[in-house]
């Protein structure tokens, strides 16, 4: 009996392998790229894990009787809240190389109109996470824990875990950054043409709402934190609307200059 041959591959199929494979080898070296981006800044910042825990209870400390201190519960808590502390803001500082790598993997498959948007929306989504992180330890912070210790109940004993506590901070980090990237995702919208800046601003009012039942979910239950985390996502969404209007042609427009042209 004779074996069946097998069809060799035509080149156009050759052709397409050999790109998907060397799409999958350049985005191994770009993960391996932004992962060592990663780990040189947590070798970095490790010898100073404790410090930057001692900044970060700051807000909470000040709040609380002279002579305060903190508790740990678990038996690795001392050592893992810092180290876990550390990895995180390893990860937060190296954001910008981590989104510059991804760019580098998909900006070849983009036109120079798509680059010419996405380049500006990246720097911007980077900057205003930022912003809502340094809102959140700058404001936020001192006037939530301001607020708990003076509801207190008198003769009670405010001793946070330091896990809890670390914990209860990255989730309002991730949280208020998350909101601050409010006007990104509006302009991306409506580049997307998914909808338009007037729809937008008719839907004002939800927005409004959505942003204090949001507040709700993500922030103790306070009114502080709630209004906090409310107020600028409903002026970040104005302002998103603002920047859609200047920087998104809409189609509307375009037919208005083609019929006076």
């Amino acid at each position: 009996m004779t074996e069946p041959v097998k069809d060799p591959q035509s080149p156009a199929e050759e052709a397409v392998e050999m790109t998907f494979v060397g799409h999958l080898v350049e985005l191994r070296s770009r993960l391996l790229k932004a992962s060592l981006a990663v780990l040189v800044v947590l070798v970095v910042l490790l010898p100073f894990s404790g410090e930057l825990y001692t900044i970060l209870s700051a807000p909470l400390l000040a709040h609380q009787p002279e002579g305060s201190q903190m508790v740990a519960i678990d038996v690795a808590s001392p050592f893992l809240a810092p180290f876990k502390l550390t990895l995180m803001l390893a990860l937060l500082i190296s954001i910008p190389v981590i989104i510059y790598q991804l760019w580098a993997f998909v900006a070849p498959g983009l036109y120079q109109k798509e680059k010419h948007i996405t380049r500006p929306l990246l720097f911007s989504a980077c900057i205003l996470f930022y912003a809502g992180c340094a809102f959140a330890y700058f404001v936020v912070f001192p006037l939530m824990f301001g607020f708990f210790a003076r509801v207190a109940p008198e003769g009670v004993s405010v001793m946070t875990d330091i896990s809890r506590y670390l914990d209860f901070v990255l989730t309002l980090f991730l949280a208020f950054g998350l909101v601050f990237e409010v006007p990104v995702a509006t302009i991306i919208l409506v580049a997307l043409r998914v909808t338009t800046p007037d729809k937008l601003a008719a839907k004002r009012g939800y927005v409004i709402v959505g942003a204090f039942a949001l507040g709700m979910l993500l922030t103790p239950p306070d009114i502080i934190s709630q209004t906090l985390l409310a107020i600028p996502m409903w002026l970040l969404f104005e302002v998103g609307i603002i920047l859609s209007r200047i920087l998104i042609r809409q189609p509307e427009e375009t037919k208005d200059s083609t019929v006076a042209s």
